[in-house]
């Protein structure tokens, strides 16, 4: 270990002005965005968190891969129960072979729509990056935001058994943008030299929305995405799932000026969304705020051929230093679909209400955290039988079904033995509707060997995985009607979320987890609790 950093973090409740509307909100230390934990790759980081707010809480350091040690992950009732109010709990974890942009937020509720931040590790000392050294860098956390209590707005939708409404605005660093009502001072701007280079590390914080982001008149160059360093590539926009973290490279090498920088949602579905743009300020030294900017040409809305190219090309970068540990031979093959479908609901609006599932079971929250139930041994918190593949095969993304689907609950966890090698298909389906879905794995990185439309062909579609150079990344984009496969060492002993990072399905139950076993070894199973645990 190189060090430790200690933080504190108070999770209090601020009015904050956005929009013409002034609202309570839940923030770390009184910020929004929360501050930044910066720290250098094999540090150890410790974070006191206390709770002076009226909700529970609990914290995810989202794709830090916490190795035996899932006390520290985070999310409630997976390892462990939420912070109550007025109580503290102290996450102490080691960044341990990883380096670059990953960020925190709230892993509670909805809450994490105000309560996130980002989480900076730097290369160990002496080690440069593996692209241009840039000149400066600069966090860009692109966020949604809502009028009124986004807790009162979910409570109001499961109550009524419909999504609750949409966001009022996307956020650029927790500011909307001069395109929005009184949003002049709630304007990011960020100042920049001609000929200098800058490292802008991108972070997707919205609930609900796939988020193109560009800059008017300069290109990026990405270099890495979920703390992994990619083959460079020059791109004019990107696109970001929520959950993940792009870093790019920006030369200020066009005509001083004040260039916009704008986020707007990508979706391909027809189901509605906030399609508004929030925009932010890339100003060269010395070029006064009385020059209008251009916005640049962010790919259209629904434009499914850019979202598939542009994922096509990530690569890991896969060096000599760097390189990209594939696992070829596969020990367990698993494949999930991924539907939508309803429950009898007498009081809400059409007399059901939504709800969302993986193999057809939409996962029910357990009241005690699932790692202490595992490493206690407490019977009947959940059952280790979550099927490796529909119990019946159909035409996955065939015509809608919306009849008789069955949809079952539980808490229901997939046993994994320890270090074996496991490939996952995610299948989208239209049960009710298809929809593309940003799915994350805690405790793990895994390699994204393949994707594509329509239905998964076992016979010939893993023929044309990547298995030199793939992506390797914490969170994948499932392509609406379509799959993705990735590969992953189970080498991380615990229990492990996986879910997607839509808050919206995640909350309607399209979540499961994984029981990775202990290893024979002595430094491969759980670590005991730490002291000050949160009781249940």
């Amino acid at each position: 270990m190189m060090c430790s950093m200690m933080s504190f973090k108070q999770i209090q409740v601020k009015n904050v002005s956005r929009l013409c509307h002034a609202k309570p909100i839940v923030t770390v230390n009184g910020r929004f965005p929360g501050p930044t934990i910066y720290a250098r790759e094999g540090d150890r980081v410790i974070v006191n968190v206390t709770n002076h707010a009226k909700y529970n809480m609990s914290i995810h350091w989202h794709g830090l891969k916490h190795y035996r040690n899932g006390w520290a992950d985070g999310p409630a009732y997976i390892t462990q129960c939420p912070i109550k109010t007025g109580n503290s709990y102290t996450y102490d974890f080691n960044v341990t072979g990883q380096r670059g942009t990953l960020w925190w937020h709230a892993h509670i509720l909805w809450l994490r729509a105000t309560v996130y931040g980002a989480i900076v590790i730097m290369p160990k000392q002496g080690t440069p990056f593996p692209f241009p050294q840039p000149n400066m860098e600069q966090i860009i956390i692109l966020g949604e935001w809502w009028h009124t209590d986004v807790e009162e707005i979910v409570k109001q939708g499961t109550n009524m058994g419909l999504p609750p409404n949409m966001s009022d605005a996307h956020t650029i660093n927790g500011k909307p943008g001069p395109l929005f009502p009184c949003s002049e001072k709630h304007t990011f701007a960020m100042e920049v030299e001609s000929g200098k280079t800058y490292l802008l590390r991108i972070i997707n914080a919205a609930l609900n929305d796939e988020l193109f982001f560009a800059i008017a008149g300069h290109n990026m160059t990405v270099v890495e995405v979920d703390a992994v360093y990619t083959k460079p590539f020059t791109t004019q926009a990107t696109l970001i799932a929520p959950g993940q973290t792009t870093n790019v490279l920006v030369r200020a090498n066009q005509l001083p000026g004040r260039y916009f920088m704008a986020a707007r949602p990508f979706m391909d579905a027809p189901l509605p969304i906030d399609n508004k743009t929030s925009t932010g300020i890339l100003q060269y030294k010395g070029i006064p705020s009385t020059v209008l900017p251009t916005l640049p040409q962010l790919p259209a809305p629904n434009d499914t051929a850019f979202a598939l190219s542009y994922n096509k090309k990530l690569r890991s970068l896969n060096s000599v230093k760097f390189p990209a540990n594939v696992p070829l031979k596969v020990d367990r093959k698993l494949f999930y679909t991924i539907g939508f479908g309803k429950d009898p609901c007498p009081t809400c609006v059409n007399g059901t209400r939504l709800l969302a599932s993986l193999n057809n079971i939409s996962f029910v929250m357990p009241k005690i955290g699932l790692l202490q139930a595992h490493y206690f041994n407490m019977k009947g918190v959940f059952r280790t039988d979550f099927p490796d593949k529909p119990r019946k095969p159909f035409n996955y993304t065939g015509a809608p079904l919306t009849a008789n689907l069955g949809t079952a609950h539980g808490t229901r966890l997939s046993k994994i033995a320890f270090n074996s090698t496991v490939e996952l298909v995610l299948q989208d389906t239209n049960l009710l509707t298809v929809e593309s879905h940003p799915f994350h794995l805690h405790g793990y990185n895994f390699f994204v060997v393949g994707t594509g439309i329509g239905n998964f062909d076992p016979v010939k579609d893993p023929a044309k995985y990547n298995l030199v150079d793939p992506i390797e990344r914490n969170t994948v984009g499932v392509p609406t009607g379509g799959w993705t496969a990735i590969h992953f060492r189970a080498d991380n002993p615990g229990v492990w979320f996986m879910h997607c990072h839509l808050e919206l399905h995640t909350g309607w139950g399209l979540k499961m987890a994984f029981l990775v076993e202990d290893g024979p070894g002595a430094d491969q199973s759980i670590l005991p609790p730490p002291k000050d645990f949160p009781p249940c």
